[in-house]
């Protein structure tokens, strides 16, 4: 069936119930790297809550992205097989606790229509509230569905993206990836099989299967908390990317950053294969 737009546009799903605790906060920042070495002390901060001197387990930013899995303004009936992630935007509002009862709205923003064969844009928000009604962070999610383009909606208004800026990257860190690590961030909540199962990954076109977006999301976040943050989670106030490109498991990441003031913009490239899969990355800090 083609979009119909005003249905579309109508989407909402307000007062979902979710809630999380210590044990989803670690197995996120360990789904997207953190703790590798078991010896480093800033990192063992987010994945380990008992040490021998008292310190508070934190909170990895992104984990936002996970925390109301599964919440969204409701089906939208499109072509599941075409639909991609497009871009992902968080703003912070408060620190995540490390347990939380959440209250989340959803509700569509904008529908974009590309042409025949050549897709729809759809725009989605979704804020995440503590039980008190204060807002946590609030999430647009761009999704590109390929197969469902051509419905008559309008073209005009998409957002641009941020621009990088021209000059040399100010800093460069690699990240590595284990060649298991989309089989433990799948844990956190998207059991795609197009990253788990190879067979299923071959009839989609892949060699074998490929890292979740949303984990190489979290891992550009990571690269942030370690190098412009100082492992402060409560620094970020923003921070929101576009995919351009999928990551195999257990290859190296570099993430190329330019700091200007309290925005850092960064874009994440697999040298090995030449592939950039981050683009227009941007982070506040504050």
């Amino acid at each position: 069936m083609p979009i119909n737009y005003d249905e579309l546009m109508a989407l909402k799903n307000l007062g979902q119930r979710y809630s999380y605790g210590d044990r989803e906060v670690m197995l996120y920042a360990y789904g997207i790297g953190m703790g590798a070495d078991p010896m480093d002390e800033k990192e063992l901060a987010f994945v380990n809550e008992a040490a021998a001197i008292p310190r508070p387990l934190k909170v990895v930013p992104t984990f936002a992205s996970v925390a109301a899995w599964g919440a969204g303004p409701g089906e939208m009936n499109l072509n599941r097989v075409m639909v991609v992630d497009g871009e992902r935007d968080i703003t912070f509002h408060r620190p995540l606790p490390v347990a939380e009862k959440l209250v989340v709205d959803s509700t569509v923003l904008a529908v974009f229509d590309k042409g025949k064969d050549k897709g729809a844009v759809i725009r989605h928000q979704t804020v995440l509230k503590n039980e008190k009604g204060e807002a946590l962070a609030t999430l647009v999610a761009s999704r590109f569905a390929r197969g469902d383009g051509g419905f008559g909606g309008p073209f005009e208004g998409q957002p641009e993206a941020h621009k990088v800026p021209s000059r040399a990257p100010d800093r460069s860190v690699d990240i590595s990836t284990r060649p298991d690590q989309a089989l433990i961030y799948r844990l956190c909540g998207d059991r795609n099989p197009l990253h788990s199962d190879p067979e299923f990954a071959r009839r989609a076109g892949f060699s074998k299967p490929i890292l979740h977006g949303m984990c190489t999301f979290g891992i550009t976040c990571r690269g942030i908390l370690q190098t412009y943050a100082d492992y402060d989670p409560t620094a970020f106030k923003q921070h929101a990317a576009r995919f351009s490109s999928p990551v195999f498991p257990g290859e190296t990441v570099t993430l190329d950053l330019w700091k200007d003031g309290n925005v850092i913009s960064f874009e994440a490239r697999v040298k090995a294969r030449d592939a950039v899969v981050i683009r227009s990355g941007k982070t506040v800090l504050g």
